[in-house]
């Protein structure tokens, strides 16, 4: 694993995490890689309907980001997602839905 990447699992879910530097996507694109070739070299499926990618850019110049390719299928990239109970946004702000904590 690259030093600016970090796989986050929990459950049945696992996140993959990439810190983008001067544009250079090739880190975290890999890491992408080694995950989808483990998950095969393990008889596991990733299920690409639900894989989706958020990217937070806080960049002054932000400029369009290339879908990422896994297996010939491009993954969607959303505005904001749920981790673990929390609605996180692509600017990083977040809120917590406390009606489906029992």
């Amino acid at each position: 694993m690259h030093s600016s990447n970090h796989i986050i699992m929990f459950a049945d879910d696992t996140t993959v995490v990439g810190l983008i530097r001067k544009n250079d996507k090739s880190a975290y694109r890999e890491e992408v890689q080694r995950l989808t070739a483990w998950c095969k070299a393990n008889n596991l499926s990733l299920n690409m309907e639900k894989t989706k990618e958020m990217v937070v850019d806080f960049r002054r110049a932000q400029s369009d980001h290339s879908p990422l390719d896994i297996d010939g299928s491009n993954v969607e990239i959303i505005k904001s997602t749920k981790f673990l109970g929390v609605q996180l946004a692509e600017d990083l702000t977040w809120s917590l839905n406390t009606s489906s904590i029992t």
